[in-house]
């Protein structure tokens, strides 16, 4: 009878090491992916993001823009690093947008309103060169004739000086024809470069 009663207990106690290494082994089964997934989010390293690049420099090409010289009775040529642009489009605004934001180097003035914006650049196919510029040209501008023709041929010449192909020039005023800048120079038809307001070009000056 002892005898029975000491081999019960002794299936029970086996049983009973048995289930516990089955639940143990269970928990650490269900356990490693938790404890996995916990180690990879906790040890991945952090990936900064890519330093941003400065913009490379396009090509540049020298361009004469030009001023108004200190007697306020001719212009004078200017050299200036401008951005080389495709197609005479292009080209051309860049070289009004340079003539429009370029702080001419004293003694030499400027000849258009500071604040006068490019509104837009077309060309004909007979390779004239439409300029649109904003109402502040007139709005601001001085008046005078011999001003006014400053005004005008600063811009035209710039254009075709630097264009091999462009024939003329002819502004217009928020997208319109205008009769004048100021009541003297006839704004009506394209112009040609006017060479006689021209002093020797300051090669040497360059605004900065």
């Amino acid at each position: 009878m002892l005898r029975r009663v000491l081999v019960g207990v002794a299936l029970v106690a086996a049983a009973g090491v048995f289930g516990w290494l089955v639940m143990s082994a269970l928990g650490r089964i269900l356990r490693t992916p938790a404890a996995a997934s916990a180690d990879v989010a906790v040890e991945a390293p952090a990936v900064a993001p890519p330093a941003a690049s400065e913009p490379a420099a396009g090509p540049r090409i020298k361009a004469t823009l030009f001023f108004g010289a200190e007697d306020g009775h001719r212009l004078i040529g200017v050299q200036q690093d401008v951005p080389l642009a495709e197609g005479t489009v292009a080209q051309a605004r860049a070289l009004v947008t340079a003539l429009l934001t370029t702080p001419p180097v004293p003694p030499l003035v400027r000849t258009i309103p500071e604040g006068t914006a490019l509104r837009g650049v077309y060309v004909s196919d007979q390779q004239e060169v439409f300029v649109d510029l904003d109402a502040t040209v007139r709005i601001k501008h001085a008046g005078g004739s011999m001003q006014e023709l400053l005004t005008v041929y600063s811009l035209v010449n710039t254009l075709l000086v630097n264009l091999p192909t462009a024939s003329a020039v002819q502004i217009l005023i928020e997208g319109r024809e205008a009769d004048t800048l100021a009541g003297h120079v006839d704004l009506r038809r394209p112009l040609r470069k006017n060479e006689t307001l021209i002093l020797t070009p300051v090669s040497s000056q360059s605004p900065s």
